[in-house]
């Protein structure tokens, strides 16, 4: 068995893949424009007598971590025909694919899980949940009047003017993506687009949302201030004589929800993305910690040999030392990733014994990971 990259001219072959593995029928109208999409994408699959069995689509991004940005594999599309499952064809593509990421200096990879326990086996870890909250019209209560404008598109957003709103909202998190124009262009699609300006005609937030059937759905929530939170919220809120329902898409921890005045909405919290470092070595390098002190990182990473080392981080600077007996940290790639991505403290993973080491170093690593905010809002 051999993973292959696949060819212009077998995309059909992966579409259909993707049609029956995810039950869905893609639209005579649409085939070509899928068909050129695919071309942004590098696939690979395993074929069994030239019929193709499952492949998988290797997408170039990249992400931010608070101002550093990153290469970024996003894994998408993974599928098999069920007469084909359990013969290890995922396991040889995701092996493969490791090693092509890292060829291509792409350090950290990304997947939206259908079930996470799998994708833990090969190193991927959660980093980003996802929440939804619903509320009724009764929950519309303003806040004080906001003293900037609010200006609403149905069409011709100001695209760009919105990307660097996002772009300051997303320094301060970590595993946010780096749109370009085409990818702004799908997430902003048919939605609405309401944007604040501050009383300097500052652009300072915007929410993408659609309203149908008394319903608004807010799909993006940004506001890099307090008075564009306000503004905002209340924009929602003059909505109260058409809407019955409100949904919201947003971060876990974003502010507007502790400022609401009805407390018990409904919150529906779940897992989202997954992370995995593909080159520790090359990441560590790219990672920003606080501490100079020095801290010795033991990895094990069986689907990627390479990471499996002792990495020795001291002022920022990054060696392979040898396994020696002196203090240590040691981890996996599961634990590693999801903790330089903010998404779990080092103490709280030494609590569950998903890392092991002296308490004392435990400490020092937790002084060692800046308090990053771990979230994505797209999709692949």
């Amino acid at each position: 068995m051999s993973v292959v990259k696949i060819t212009e001219d077998r995309y059909r072959e992966s579409m259909r893949l993707s049609e029956y593995a995810f039950q869905y029928k893609i639209l005579k109208e649409d085939i070509e424009k899928r068909l050129e999409n695919m071309k942004n994408h590098q696939i690979f699959g395993v074929y069994e007598e030239d019929q193709l069995v499952a492949k998988l689509n290797l997408l170039s991004l990249h992400i931010n971590i608070g101002e550093r940005i990153l290469k970024m594999g996003g894994i998408a599309g993974v599928a098999t025909y069920p007469e084909f499952r359990r013969r290890g064809y995922v396991k040889e593509m995701l092996t493969d694919v490791l090693m092509k990421m890292r060829a291509n200096g792409q350090t950290v990879s990304m997947l939206h899980p259908f079930s996470v326990s799998f994708y833990r086996k090969y190193g991927w870890e959660l980093f980003s949940n996802r929440l939804k909250t619903s509320m009724k019209k009764a929950d519309l209560v303003m806040h004080a009047a906001a003293p900037g404008t609010i200006k609403r598109y149905t069409e011709n957003t100001p695209v760009q003017e919105v990307a660097r709103v996002y772009e300051q909202y997303v320094r301060g998190f970590s595993g946010m993506l780096v749109r370009t124009e085409d990818w702004w262009e799908n997430v902003i699609d048919d939605l609405n687009c309401a944007i604040y300006f501050d009383c300097d005609n500052s652009l300072k937030g915007y929410m993408l949302y659609s309203i149908k059937d008394s319903k608004m759905e807010v799909e993006e929530f940004i506001a890099v201030s307090s008075e564009a939170r306000s503004g905002l919220w209340n924009f929602i809120c003059q909505h109260d004589s058409m809407i019955d329902d409100l949904e919201i898409i947003t971060y876990e921890k974003e502010p507007l929800l502790f400022s609401l005045e009805n407390q018990k909405i409904k919150r529906e919290l779940t897992p989202y993305f997954m992370v995995r470092i593909v080159d520790v070595e090359e990441f560590l390098k790219q990672y920003q910690f606080y501490n100079q002190a020095r801290i010795v990182l033991e990895v094990t990473d069986p689907h990627a040999p390479w990471n499996e080392k002792s990495f020795s981080i001291n002022d920022n600077e990054v060696t392979i030392v040898d396994s020696g007996d002196y203090p240590k940290v040691k981890l996996s790639i599961n634990a590693l990733s999801t903790i330089l991505f903010g998404y779990k403290r080092p103490l709280e993973l030494f609590q569950i014994g998903m890392i092991t080491g002296d308490e004392e170093e435990i400490r020092k690593l937790e002084n060692f990971i800046p308090q990053h905010n771990a979230y994505f809002y797209d999709f692949f």
